[in-house]
């Protein structure tokens, strides 16, 4: 088979060597390109005659799926299928496998990081320090004894609010379905519009799909307390980021700690949030470290192993 990873997927070429050296030695021909791309022109020369194509989170539109006459599977190097044309896969019968998991700790972690600027003000302290400014007034607040919510309580949900608990908070959360893993934690579940009246720090962890998308809207900005920080490592188009802005310059809401946008960076210049008050911004990096690269990478491999072998795991349905 023709195998293809066309984008870089942040490990080293020893690593890549090790990974697909398998591939190589069962006979199929693995090619690899070291640039990304979203052209789509490009994207259709990268996947011509490929069986197989390994992607991470560059768009992969239906308009390159449809024109991948030999495509058989697609591995996502990335938790979310958002990013491509899902539906012309289904219409071509091509299977999808993602990396669900890689990341689990990695953006748990960011989130707990956030929650911490968030309410001890590091990024403008740091800025103050440099201007000749002292600590007053940027103390800020404890993670200890307050109330978490989290919205989406699967794997990363799962890690951060252990991470939180651990802090002394108290979480509780919204979910579609319940766990008992989660009860045994002591995690309350409520309806969304508890969580977000009741919490001191909000934690956004839902995938993007046609259910989620704009599902943290003006309205539900509106419930959140107005010392509230709100933090968004899932998906950017979940939230209505305009009134989130809004929010946050009139004062109605405390603090944003946002990693994901309505668009992957860089952001134009006139997007709402880059001028609005109390936000802390990062691009898209929450599922970035070097463990987190790694593990992504053997997953994808994997499922390509996996495949090959007649019995495909992490399998998108």
């Amino acid at each position: 088979m023709k195998i293809s990873l066309l984008e870089p997927i942040g490990i080293s070429n020893d690593v890549l060597e090790e990974l697909s050296q398998g591939l190589k030695d069962r006979g199929h021909e693995f090619t690899f390109y070291d640039t990304k791309t979203t052209d789509v022109e490009e994207l259709k020369k990268r996947s011509a005659g490929c069986d197989i194509v390994m992607i991470a989170n560059n768009p992969y539109p239906a308009e390159v799926v449809e024109s991948a006459d030999a495509l058989k599977m697609i591995s996502v190097a990335f938790t979310g299928i958002d990013h491509i044309g899902v539906k012309a896969c289904r219409d071509k019968d091509i299977m999808i496998c993602n990396a669900a998991g890689y990341s689990n700790e990695t953006v748990a972690e960011l989130v707990i990081g956030m929650a911490i600027d968030g309410l001890r003000n590091i990024a403008k302290a740091n800025d103050v320090v440099r201007n000749g400014g002292t600590s007053a007034g940027i103390g800020g607040r404890e993670i200890c004894g307050r109330t978490v919510g989290i919205i989406g309580l699967g794997k990363i949900g799962m890690v951060a609010a252990k991470l939180f608990q651990a802090f002394g908070a108290k979480v509780i959360a919204y979910n579609r379905s319940q766990s008992e893993e989660a009860k045994a934690l002591g995690i309350e579940y409520k309806s969304l519009d508890e969580v977000l009246k009741e919490s001191d720090i909000i934690s956004l962890n839902m995938p993007l799909n046609d259910s989620t998308r704009g599902f943290i809207s003006a309205e539900k900005i509106a419930l959140m307390k107005p010392d509230a920080v709100f933090i968004n490592c899932a998906r950017g188009p979940i939230v209505d980021n305009a009134a989130l802005a809004r929010a946050l310059n009139e004062d109605k809401l405390g603090f944003a700690c946002v990693d994901v946008f309505d668009m992957e960076p860089p952001i134009p210049a006139d997007y709402p949030l880059l001028s609005a008050k109390n936000t802390l911004l990062t691009p898209h990096q929450a599922f970035i470290s070097e463990e987190s690269m790694v593990r992504r990478a053997k997953i994808v491999f994997d499922n390509v192993y996996a495949y090959l072998d007649g019995a495909p795991v992490n399998v998108c349905k």
